[in-house]
C-alpha cells in the first residue's frame, strides 16, 4: 500500500493516527506530493490524502482511509460510529474548513473563527455529556474519535478555541490527544509550528463557503433543556417525588476499616511527601488534595473506603537536613512529620491514617519482599561508579547532585531524573556535576551494590499491564510514561545506597548499606497500613476484592506503575497492585516555579496566614488542577474565581434560595406544584448530576467541579426568570408560583451542598446546617436529584457563605509571596542572629569557628547564586552580595589571612 500526503494537509492528521494503530499489520509506503498533483487518475480535482491499495484501487476520503486502517487492526463496525462519521462529513467539515481558512489564511481571530464551529463543538459536548462513556462511541477509542480528533486538532490545540464551558469536549480532546499515535501524527504534520504549518496548503485551496441557511450562535442552555426526551423528564420527576425514602441505609462505621466481601472496597493512597520538605501548593494539589476529593466522593457513594498517606522519612535528604539544623535524623523526622500533619489538617484532608516510614513494620515488610525477590533470582550484584563529594566526605544521593542533562541539555537536572525531558539518569552521566550542598565538583568512586533485575520481570509486567489498563482509569500521561519506559527497554536498577539512615539490607557483605528510597518508599503504603491494623494483608494481599487508586504527580509514575509492580510480581505473594494510577501534570507559580529558598510561592505552612479560608484554597487549586497539561497559580485569577464563581454564582444562588424561604415563608419550605418548565429543570439538573458522577468515577476532578457551578448557574437563571420576590406580592396563583420556585431552588441548594462536600467540606457543612438538611441526605449522593427538603421542612438561619477578595489584599499577598518573605526572613536573621565571634587580630580562630564560617559562606553563596539565576531585583542581590563579602572577610580573618581587597571595575 502507498499513502499519498501533502505537506500541511489537515486530512493527514487522522490518517496518520489511524495508520499508527495498524502499524505492523501491512507494509505501508508514504509519499509526499504537491497540493496540485492529481494522484487519482479518474478524479477531476487534486485530492489528498489518498491510499492506493495493493489491488490498485484508491481510497480518497479521510474517513474511508481511516476506516480501512481500523479494519486492518481488527476493529468491528457499529452504527453509532457510522453516524458520527456521517455527521463529521456533512456538518463538521464545512464549518471547520471555513474556521481554519479564516484563521490561517485570512488571519482572523476569536469569535470570527469560533463562530462557524461553535454549534458543532456544542453538539459534541452535549453528546458526550449524555452518555456515561469517555469516548464518542463507548468505553474504548473508536474510528469516530480518531476522525473527529484529526479534524479538530489544528484548531483546538490552541486553548483559545476550546471553550472552557464545554468541559466534556475538553476532557475528550485531552484524552485522545495524549494517545501515542495521535501525538506522533501531530508532530509529523504540524512540525512544532502549530496551525501555521497548514498555511502553504490552505492558501492553494478555494475559499470555503459558509453553511447556507444557518445562523451560527452560542447555543443557549434553554435549547439543551428542550432536547430532553419525555422519558428523561418523566424519570426525573418520579425520582424527585420519592424523596428521602430513596436513600439506602448508611453503611455502619468500622474501626479499623477492612475490606468487606461483596462490597466495593476502595483503597486510596497519595504519594508520600518527603519529610524534610514543607509542601507547596503544587505538592498539595498533585497528591493529597486530589486523593482527598476522591476519598470523600467514595464515601458519599457508600463504597468501603480507606485513605492513607504518610511522610517518607529515609534517605540522604533527611541526613542533610539534620546536619543543617543540628539534629539527629530521627529528630528531624519527628519535627517535620508534625509540620506535615498540621498542614494537611488545616487543609481538611480526610486521611483514615497518616503514618510514616520509619517504623519496624517498614523494615519487616521491605526486607521480606527483598528476600523473596532474592530467592527467586530477581536481584543482581554489580560494582557501581558513584559520585562522592570529598569536601562533604560522603557518597552523594542522586537528588543531591545537579548538572547538565546528557539527553536534553537542561542545566538543572537532578542525579536521578531530568525534570524537563523526564528521562532517568545515572548521576555519573551528568555533565558538569555539582554537589548541591557545597557546590564543589564530586569525584567518581566505585562501590558494590544490589540491583532489581527489571529486564527479567519485564514480561510479567507487560502481561499485568495488558490485564489492568483496558477499562481502567489510568490517566493518559501515566499510560504514556510507562509505555515510553517499556519502548526503550527496561534495565537493571540499583536498589541500595551507601547511607546510614534507611532500611537495612539483610544480606551478608551489605550490612553498611540501606535500601534506596525509591525501592522501599512505595512499600511505605503497606507498612503504614500495618501500623493502622495488624490485618493489613486483607488490603494489600487481596487483589480480587480491592480497587487500588494511587494519586501522584507525573514524576512519580515510574515508581508506582513500574518499579513497585515489578517488585510485587517478582515476590509472588499475591500483592494488591494499582488498578487506577492518577497522575497530574505540574502546577507552577505565576510565571515561574515555587522556591522556598527564594521566598517564591505559597507553601502549606503559609497559606493559613493569608486570612483566606482553607476551603477557598481547596476550591481554587481544584479549579486549576493540572489534569491534562501544566497549569499555573495566579493571584489575579484566584481573585476573579472567588468573586465570580463562588461569591456571585454559587454563594449568591444558595443564599438567595435560603433567604426566600426565611423571608417569604417564615423559614418553612413551601408547597411545590411543578410546571412542565420545572420538570424540565429537574431533568436538566439530573443530567448534570449524572455528568458529575461520570466524571468523578473517572477521576476527572476538575471537570466535575464545573458541573457544580453549572447547576448553580441554572439555579440563578431559574430564580431570575421567575422573580419570586415579585410574585409573592401578587395573586394567589403568583404566590403559589413563588412558593414552587423557592422550594425547588432551595432543594437545588441542598443538592449542591452534598456535591460540594468532596471539594469544600467546611462550606458544605455550613450550607447543610443552614438548611437543616436531614442527616441521611448529607452522607449519601445518588445519581438522581431527590426532593430532600419537602414542604413544611424548617430551615435554620441563613447567612452569606463567601467574602469578596479585594485587589489591594491580593496585591499585598502577591508581593509577599513573590520574594518579599525572603527579605523578611533575612532581615529577621540579621537582627536576631549574632555574628560568629572571630579574631580581629592576625591570630587564627579555632577549627570549629572556621568551619561554622565556611558553612555560612557556602549558604550565603547559594542564596546569591539563586537570586542571580532568577534575575531578582538588583538591590536585593546587592544586599545579599554585601552579606557574602562580609562573611568572606570574617572567614579570612579567622584563618589568619589578609582580607581580600574589594574587586571593582578597572578605569579606562
Amino acid at each position: 500500500m502507498r499513502l499519498f500526503l501533502s505537506e500541511g494537509s489537515p486530512g493527514s492528521l487522522p490518517v496518520l493516527a489511524a495508520a499508527g494503530r495498524a502499524r505492523g499489520r501491512a507494509e505501508l509506503l508514504i509519499s509526499t506530493v504537491g497540493p496540485e498533483d492529481c494522484v487519482v487518475p479518474f478524479l477531476t480535482q487534486p485530492k489528498v490524502p489518498v491510499l492506493q491499495l495493493d489491488s490498485g484501487n484508491y481510497l480518497f476520503s479521510t474517513s474511508a482511509i481511516c476506516r480501512y486502517f481500523f479494519l486492518l487492526s481488527g476493529w468491528e463496525q457499529d452504527d453509532l460510529t457510522n453516524q458520527w462519521l456521517e455527521w463529521e462529513a456533512t456538518e463538521l467539515q464545512p464549518a471547520l474548513s471555513a474556521a481554519l481558512y479564516y484563521l490561517v489564511v485570512q488571519g482572523k481571530k476569536g469569535d470570527d473563527v469560533l463562530g462557524s464551529v461553535r454549534r458543532a463543538l456544542t453538539h459534541i459536548d452535549h453528546s458526550l455529556r449524555r452518555q456515561n462513556c469517555p469516548f464518542l462511541a463507548g468505553e474504548t477509542e473508536s474510528l469516530a474519535d480518531i476522525v473527529l480528533w484529526g479534524a479538530l486538532y489544528p484548531l483546538l490545540q490552541d486553548p483559545a478555541y476550546l471553550p472552557e464551558e464545554l468541559s466534556a469536549l475538553h476532557s475528550w480532546f485531552q484524552t485522545v490527544s495524549t494517545q501515542e499515535p495521535c501525538q506522533r501524527a501531530a508532530e509529523t504534520v504540524l512540525k512544532q509550528q502549530g496551525v501555521l504549518a497548514l498555511r502553504p496548503y490552505l492558501q492553494k485551496q478555494p475559499q470555503p463557503s459558509p453553511a447556507e441557511g444557518r445562523t451560527v450562535t452560542n447555543e443557549p442552555e434553554e435549547e439543551e433543556l428542550a432536547t430532553l426526551s419525555e422519558e428523561e423528564i418523566a424519570m426525573a420527576v418520579t425520582a424527585w417525588e420519592k424523596g428521602l425514602e430513596s436513600l439506602p441505609p448508611l453503611r455502619p462505621q468500622q474501626n479499623p476499616v477492612l475490606p468487606v466481601a461483596g462490597e466495593r472496597n476502595v483503597l486510596i493512597t497519595s504519594a508520600l511527601p518527603y519529610v524534610n520538605n514543607v509542601p507547596h501548593l503544587g505538592n498539595i494539589i498533585g497528591c493529597v488534595l486530589s486523593a482527598d476529593v476522591f476519598a470523600r466522593y467514595s464515601r458519599l457513594r457508600q463504597w468501603n473506603t480507606l485513605y492513607l498517606c504518610g511522610t517518607d522519612e529515609y534517605g540522604t535528604a533527611t541526613e542533610t537536613k539534620a546536619m543543617e539544623e543540628g539534629l539527629t535524623p530521627q529528630e528531624i523526622c519527628d519535627k517535620y512529620h508534625i509540620i506535615h500533619a498540621d498542614i494537611y489538617r488545616w487543609f481538611n484532608i480526610s486521611f483514615d491514617v497518616f503514618g510514616r516510614t520509619t517504623t519496624p513494620q517498614q523494615t519487616k515488610i521491605t526486607q521480606d519482599i527483598f528476600q523473596r525477590l532474592l530467592a527467586r533470582g530477581f536481584v543482581l550484584q554489580d560494582t557501581v561508579e558513584q559520585l562522592r563529594c570529598e569536601r562533604c566526605a560522603r557518597f552523594l544521593a542522586d537528588r543531591f547532585v545537579e548538572g547538565v542533562c546528557p539527553f536534553c541539555g537542561f542545566e538543572e537536572a537532578r542525579g536521578d531524573q531530568c525534570d524537563k525531558c523526564g528521562k532517568l539518569i545515572n548521576a555519573v552521566e551528568l555533565k558538569k556535576p555539582q554537589c548541591k550542598v557545597c557546590r564543589s565538583c564530586p569525584v567518581v568512586k566505585s562501590s558494590q551494590h544490589l540491583f532489581l533485575d527489571l529486564p527479567k520481570l519485564e514480561k510479567r509486567l507487560e502481561e499485568w499491564l495488558g490485564r489492568t489498563l483496558p477499562g481502567s482509569d489510568w490517566t493518559p500521561n501515566a499510560r504514556f510514561i510507562i509505555r515510553s519506559w517499556l519502548r526503550d527497554g527496561l534495565k537493571p536498577r540499583c536498589i541500595t545506597r551507601d547511607l546510614k539512615w534507611g532500611t537495612p539490607v539483610p544480606l551478608e557483605g551489605f550490612e553498611d548499606k540501606v535500601f534506596y528510597v525509591w525501592f522501599d518508599a512505595t512499600i511505605g503504603y503497606l507498612s503504614i497500613t500495618a501500623t493502622y491494623t495488624d490485618q493489613w494483608e486483607r488490603w494489600w494481599k487481596n487483589p480480587e476484592q480491592v480497587d487500588l487508586y494511587q494519586f501522584m504527580a507525573k514524576d512519580n509514575v515510574p515508581f508506582h506503575g513500574l518499579v513497585f509492580p515489578c517488585s510485587a510480581l517478582g515476590a509472588e505473594d499475591n500483592y494488591t497492585l494499582v488498578s487506577h494510577l492518577i497522575a497530574t501534570e505540574y502546577l507552577n507559580y505565576e510565571d515561574g516555579k515555587f522556591s522556598k529558598s527564594r521566598g517564591v510561592g505559597v507553601f502549606g505552612d503559609m497559606a493559613q496566614d493569608t486570612g483566606i479560608p482553607a476551603d477557598i484554597w481547596r476550591f481554587y487549586l481544584l479549579y486549576i488542577r493540572p489534569e491534562g497539561q501544566d497549569s499555573a497559580f495566579s493571584w489575579t485569577d484566584m481573585l476573579l474565581k472567588n468573586n465570580s464563581e463562588l461569591l456571585n454564582n454559587l454563594g449568591n444562588f444558595i443564599n438567595r434560595a435560603g433567604m426566600f424561604v426565611s423571608k417569604f415563608f417564615g423559614g418553612y419550605v413551601p408547597e411545590m406544584v411543578l410546571t412542565p418548565d420545572d420538570q424540565r429543570l429537574l431533568a436538566h439538573v439530573t443530567l448534570e448530576l449524572r455528568r458529575y458522577h461520570q466524571l468523578l468515577e473517572k477521576v476527572r476532578i476538575r471537570d466535575a467541579l464545573r458541573s457544580i457551578l453549572t447547576i448553580s448557574r441554572h439555579g440563578n437563571q431559574y430564580i431570575q426568570v421567575n422573580e419570586p420576590w415579585k410574585r409573592i406580592k401578587g395573586s394567589e396563583a403568583d404566590r403559589q408560583r413563588a412558593g414552587t420556585v423557592t422550594g425547588l431552588a432551595v432543594n437545588i441548594a441542598a443538592l449542591l451542598s452534598v456535591m460540594l462536600q468532596p471539594y469544600m467540606p467546611t462550606v458544605s457543612a455550613t450550607i447543610q446546617a443552614q438548611l437543616q438538611l436531614p442527616p441521611p441526605a448529607c452522607s449519601i449522593l445518588l445519581t438522581d436529584f431527590l426532593c430532600t427538603l419537602p414542604a413544611g421542612h424548617q430551615i435554620g438561619t441563613v447567612s452569606p457563605l463567601f467574602q469578596k477578595l479585594e485587589n489591594d489584599q491580593i496585591e499585598s499577598l502577591r508581593q509577599r509571596f513573590g520574594g518579599g518573605q525572603l527579605e523578611e526572613t533575612l532581615d529577621l536573621k540579621s537582627k536576631t542572629s549574632p555574628k560568629p565571634a572571630v579574631a580581629e587580630t592576625g591570630t587564627t580562630a579555632g577549627p570549629q569557628q572556621i568551619q561554622a564560617l565556611m558553612d555560612e559562606v557556602t549558604k550565603q553563596g547559594n542564596i546569591v547564586r539563586e537570586l542571580k539565576a532568577q534575575k531578582a531585583d538588583k538591590n536585593q542581590v546587592a544586599a545579599e552580595v554585601a552579606k557574602l563579602l562580609d562573611l568572606k572577610k570574617q572567614l579570612a580573618v579567622a584563618e589568619g589571612k589578609p582580607p581580600e581587597a574589594p574587586k571593582g571595575k578597572k578605569k579606562k
